[in-house]
């Protein structure tokens, strides 16, 4: 049985790398260029992911705060880029912290956590815990370890070590099928510091670290490799969704905006709602 789960992670992720490397190279919208004097002192034979290309030079430092949102679907630069400085700048090791930072105490954490908690106790998941109070957070302090541990892990190491953007850009596209099929493969490819297109190392390094280390604290039972196997996939799966809600929820808090009641909209100008990060 192991043999067989081994086989199938092994072919998932030799397809996963062909897949992610034929949607790089397809998704030649994102890929800033290299100078001519650049890629004339290049080695011939040195493949385009090894290269280091020109950037843009920002005149001033940014500050993080001003960096952690990228616009929704603003374009309107020759280059296809967001009009914003976020868009253009890498994101500093510093700025890269503060975005896990600032995601780590965000109420929506907290919330998410008791609600998977709550839905886990529903639904019987993890019945080691037990029922009541204790058996809930017990719940929820495993979601929280995960959520918390996986956050640190792939956003802020994994992503400063590989040079690669935590935060989530929009489709330059206006089809429902062409956004969805983006949003959903960007667990296979991201931006690097740069701005190109590369396989996404830090999602599937994160996923697996993490759900290896939750057999440290998982109820006995889920400690087998079959258990780690599909929280591995079930993190890749609920990623993809969480970017197809990210690619929408723009469109769909417009259309609410669009048909909400009048006392509503007032009530929302006196009290502006936070932006989220």
């Amino acid at each position: 049985m192991k043999a067989i789960l081994l086989a199938t992670v092994a072919a998932t992720v030799v397809t996963g790398l062909g897949t992610a490397r034929c949607l790089a190279q397809a998704d030649t919208s994102q890929v800033m260029p290299i100078s001519r004097d650049s890629a004339a002192l290049l080695p011939l034979a040195s493949p385009a992911y090894f290269v280091k290309p020109a950037t843009h030079i920002p005149a001033g430092p940014i500050p993080c705060d001003q960096m952690r949102i990228v616009p929704d679907r603003s374009f309107d630069s020759a280059a296809g880029l967001p009009d914003a400085p976020s868009a253009r700048d890498p994101l500093s090791r510093h700025c890269k912290f503060e975005l896990v930072l600032h995601q780590t105490y965000s109420p929506y954490t907290f919330a998410s956590a008791a609600f998977d908690a709550t839905w886990g106790g529903l639904l019987h998941e993890w019945p080691q815990y037990g029922g009541g109070m204790g058996g809930w957070s017990k719940r929820v302090g495993a979601t929280l370890a995960d959520a918390e541990s996986r956050r640190f892990i792939q956003s802020f190491v994994l992503a400063s070590v590989l040079h690669e953007d935590p935060r989530y850009f929009p489709s330059e596209k206006s089809g429902f099928i062409s956004r969805t099929w983006y949003a959903a493969t960007r667990v296979l490819v991201t931006r690097d510091d740069w701005g190109r297109s590369v396989f996404n190392q830090s999602e599937f390094a994160g996923a697996s670290l993490v759900s290896s280390f939750q057999n440290a604290y998982y109820p006995r039972p889920d400690r087998t490799f079959g258990g780690t196997m599909n929280r591995f996939l079930g993190t890749l799966g609920s990623d993809a969704s969480d970017n197809v809600l990210r690619e929408f929820t723009p469109d769909l808090k417009r259309l609410f905006h669009k048909h909400c009641p009048q006392p509503i909209q007032r009530f929302e100008a006196r009290v502006p709602v936070p932006r989220q990060h």
